[in-house]
C-alpha cells in the first residue's frame, strides 16, 4: 500500500497554485486570499469592501464553505460575481478547486478576485491558492490569544485585520496583547483596527487593497 504524505500533496497543490498565478497574472488580475475563523467577519468585509471599492476596482469573489451558498448570495446582492465552492467537509481550500471555479468567471471584467478561504486557523495556512496576497482576519469575539496559539496562520500572511472592535468595549480583549504577539512571530506587521458592521476602519481596508494593486501593476510593467 502507497502512503500519500503530506509534502507530496502540497507539492501537487502548489504546482496548480503556480498554474493559477500564471494564469491571472496573464489576464490582469490580482487574486487576495482571505483566512480566519467561522464567524470572524470574512464575508461582511468583503461586503464592506466592494462598497468602499466598488467603484474604483472590478471584484468577483470565490467563496468556500463547507456547505450551502449563504455565502456567494450575499455577495451577488451587490452585483458581483461570485462561485461557491462546497468542499463537503474538507477544511480548506486547495489550488484545484480554486482552478475549476475561474471557469465560472469571466476574467476580462475582474480586476481583484477575492478568495474567501474555509473558516479555519489551521489548515488553510499551508495551501497556496496562486494569490498575490494573504489576508488574516482576527474578530475581537474569539480573543485576544489567536496570534500566538495559531503561529503560522499569522506567520503566513501579508496583513491582519481585527474585526467587530464596535464590540471591544463589552468583551476583554487586549489590543496590546495582539500586537506584541504579532511583532514576534512576524515582524512589521500590525494589526489594522475595523468594524464591518460600522464602517470604521474599512477606507485604511481598501487602502491595502489599493496598495497591493498598485505594487501588482507595478509588477506587469
Amino acid at each position: 500500500m502507497k502512503l500519500v504524505v503530506s509534502k507530496d500533496i502540497l507539492k501537487v497543490n502548489d504546482k496548480i497554485a503556480e498554474i493559477i498565478g500564471e494564469k491571472l497574472e496573464n489576464r490582469g488580475v490580482m487574486a487576495v486570499n482571505i483566512l480566519g475563523s467561522p464567524g470572524c467577519g470574512k464575508t461582511a468585509l468583503i461586503e464592506a469592501l466592494v462598497k468602499n471599492a466598488g467603484d474604483r476596482f472590478k471584484f468577483a469573489v470565490i467563496e468556500g464553505d463547507l456547505a450551502t451558498s449563504r455565502d456567494a448570495e450575499r455577495i451577488e446582492k451587490l452585483n458581483v460575481p461570485a462561485v461557491q465552492i462546497n468542499t463537503g467537509g474538507g477544511c480548506h481550500l486547495d489550488a484545484n478547486m480554486v482552478l475549476t471555479a475561474l471557469d465560472d468567471l469571466d476574467l476580462d471584467y475582474v480586476d481583484v478576485l477575492l478568495i474567501e478561504n474555509v473558516g479555519n486557523l489551521v489548515c488553510p495556512a499551508a495551501f497556496k491558492l496562486g494569490e498575490r496576497k494573504r489576508f488574516a482576519a482576527l474578530s475581537v469575539p474569539e480573543g485576544d490569544d489567536k496570534v500566538a496559539k495559531y503561529p503560522t496562520m499569522f506567520q503566513s500572511v501579508d496583513a491582519v485585520v481585527v474585526n467587530k472592535i464596535d464590540l471591544m468595549a463589552y468583551l476583554d480583549f487586549d489590543i496590546r496583547r495582539v500586537e506584541n504577539d504579532l511583532s514576534k512571530l512576524a515582524p512589521g506587521l500590525k494589526p489594522l483596527l475595523v468594524s464591518a458592521k460600522t464602517g470604521e476602519g474599512i477606507v485604511e481596508f481598501s487602502g491595502l487593497i489599493e496598495k497591493a494593486w498598485n505594487e501588482f501593476q507595478k509588477a506587469q510593467r
